[in-house]
């Protein structure tokens, strides 16, 4: 049996995973689903230390008190969420400065990979099982097929999974930050309005597929008169205006306008959230075009987990499939939504046990 450390790493909070494995000659998707074992588990408030190590230590101390055992994992992987490069990362709102092999040395092991959280989703979705995912389209899956991942949250996450020597490698792109692609007259006038806002040269889909992408919805439909505002909705969006560059925020206004366009109380809200379903929708369908994902396209991040109804109504998979006279290619491809929020924790760890 072989011990592995798994880590999910955020500014505000990182969960550490000990893990066992015995391969047994199996492959990464069977080793996902049938020999992975957590030993211990926990997760820490990130600013409470000056470092990753500290942290890995405390959790090392008390997982041998959990289990009565010493625990000694010989390989690790860190989801960051981040950017890593040439194995080291700086952390988006944390002061840690991370180095696989600073990490390595200092915590006695015999290798340490840093991967970027999204490239994490991607190997997760290789070890979910049925009641991880909710499907929006069964598709004609193929074996050892492309598989996309998409995933709207903080930001806009791509990328993509190709099989190659027995099992697939994940590749992460930055396809998020490709220009966004008005589809209607209301959406050339979003993107008008984004770009005189912001003095910018271009809008990427980000900017519209985001959480940040549900707020400037709503701004701009408000700007506009679309609709009277409700005084909650209202109150929230104007102190998270006036909150502009704090950190953190006392409120969390896309949360609030997914909440109000679920309950049907905000006309501007449900209008709001009708456009960026439907951006999603054909973003998706955008990278499907590019990957043929008939391995299957899993649709991460909070967002689409924590709007499911919203997500089911339709117009998401309308969007999807509205691809003119390639549109038949995408009947094919099998369409999930992950509702593990664990996923880059899961994927780190068959990271690290693909490393092993």
């Amino acid at each position: 049996m072989t011990q592995l450390l798994a880590g999910d790493i955020g500014g505000t909070k990182t969960i550490l995973r000990l893990v066992k494995v015995d391969k047994n000659g199996a492959t990464q998707t069977q080793t996902a689903k049938q020999t992975l074992v957590t030993l211990h588990e926990d997760r820490y408030a990130s600013a409470d230390f000056t470092d990753l190590v500290p942290m890995v230590q405390q959790f090392l101390q008390e997982a041998a008190a959990a289990t009565q055992t010493q625990p000694d994992p010989e390989v690790a992987c860190f989801a960051i969420a981040g950017p890593v490069v040439n194995h080291t990362s700086s952390l988006t709102n944390l002061a840690w400065f991370l180095a696989s092999d600073r990490l390595q040395s200092e915590l006695g092991l015999k290798q340490v990979e840093l991967i970027n959280d999204f490239e994490a989703v991607g190997y997760g979705i290789l070890g979910l099982q049925a009641a991880d995912i909710e499907t929006l389209q069964a598709g004609d899956p193929q074996a050892h097929a492309p598989i996309a991942i998409i995933g709207a949250g903080t930001g806009l996450g791509q990328g993509f999974l190709i099989h190659q020597g027995g099992y697939y490698q994940v590749y992460p792109s930055e396809g998020g930050h490709a220009d966004f692609a008005p589809r209607s007259e209301l959406e050339f006038q979003l993107q008008k309005y984004l770009l005189d806002k912001h003095s910018i040269n271009r809008v990427s889909a980000e900017r519209v597929i985001s959480g940040q992408g549900i707020v400037a919805l709503y701004q701009f439909l408000r700007d506009r008169q679309f609709a009277s505002e409700s005084a909650e909705i209202a109150s929230i969006v104007t102190t998270w205006e006036r909150e502009a560059g704090k950190q953190p925020k006392s409120v969390d206004p896309a949360a609030a306008i997914a909440q109000a366009a679920v309950a049907q109380s905000d006309p501007l809200s449900q209008k709001a959230m009708d456009i960026f379903v439907e951006a999603y929708g054909a973003e998706a369908g955008n990278l499907a075009l590019k990957l043929l994902p008939y391995g299957g396209l899993y649709i991460a991040g909070g967002i689409a987990a924590k709007n499911i109804t919203l997500m089911r109504a339709g117009s998401f998979m309308s969007a999807f499939g509205q691809k003119g006279r390639v549109s038949g290619l995408l009947e094919k491809v099998p369409v999930h939504i992950v509702l593990n929020p664990q996923v880059g924790l899961i994927g780190a760890a068959l990271k690290a046990a693909q490393l092993s």
